[in-house]
């Protein structure tokens, strides 16, 4: 997996200051994951992820989204049995993404599977973190899975921003999806959005159900509304 030419930072100093940041958050997750034995240069690891979050078909699921998420999991953490377990699962979720596949958890998965062991992760925690990913799928935690619901519940959180923040958000999935007509984009999206509302819970952990569901399902019947005019 490690590319150590994998990253170009050039573009700018707020760019390579975020960046940076992110692999300094990277760095701290690993060593806290790894074993204590001698393994890799972590950066190289950093490095193939961020530009893989990088890539030119992302519009929502960007460094962005990965920063909110890994920020939404520090938040949450207390909730967690193994937060750097879920750390990881946030950096490796939507690490292999493709728009117009529906194997790209699966794919995140595997490729979890393969580097974690590699940069020096025991088995059980990678194990761990490649269910979390799989978890990503459905959103659907069981009620004993602590993990699941940090992450889910980091996930999900963007569903209860403020509305024109939440509109940004739409905007940008939309965009990811360009290749698809308006009107079967339309029905696509409203059909996941209202499995969504189907859900007893949007949100699992108790800071999650107490400050992000009502928002989040105000949001998501306002898009799904939307989405049913045609505007």
């Amino acid at each position: 997996m490690p590319d150590p030419d994998a990253l170009n930072t050039s573009d700018g100093p707020n760019t390579s200051g975020a960046l940076d940041a992110l692999r300094s958050r990277w760095l701290r997750t690993l060593l806290a994951a790894r074993d204590g034995a001698c393994h890799p240069d972590p950066y190289p690891y950093a490095d193939n992820l961020l530009k893989r979050w990088s890539e030119p078909q992302r519009r929502y699921h960007t460094l962005d989204h990965l920063t909110a998420v890994l920020d939404r999991v520090d938040e949450l953490e207390e909730y967690a049995d193994d937060p750097d377990a879920v750390r990881l699962a946030a950096w490796f979720h939507d690490a292999v993404y493709l728009p117009e596949r529906s194997t790209n958890e699966e794919r995140s998965a595997r490729l979890a599977e393969r580097a974690l062991p590699e940069a020096g992760v025991p088995q059980e925690t990678t194990d761990e973190v490649a269910r979390l990913v799989r978890l990503t799928v459905t959103h659907d935690p069981a009620d004993d899975d602590a993990n699941g619901a940090v992450l889910c519940d980091a996930d999900l959180a963007v569903l209860a921003a403020p509305p024109e923040s939440y509109a940004r958000y739409a905007a940008a999935v939309r965009e990811e999806y360009s290749f698809v007509p308006d009107d079967a984009f339309r029905t696509g999206r409203a059909a996941v959005l209202r499995q969504l509302l189907d859900l007893p819970r949007l949100f699992r952990t108790p800071y999650g159900e107490r400050e992000w569901e009502a928002p989040a399902r105000r949001n998501i019947a306002a898009e799904i509304e939307r989405l049913s005019g045609g505007s």
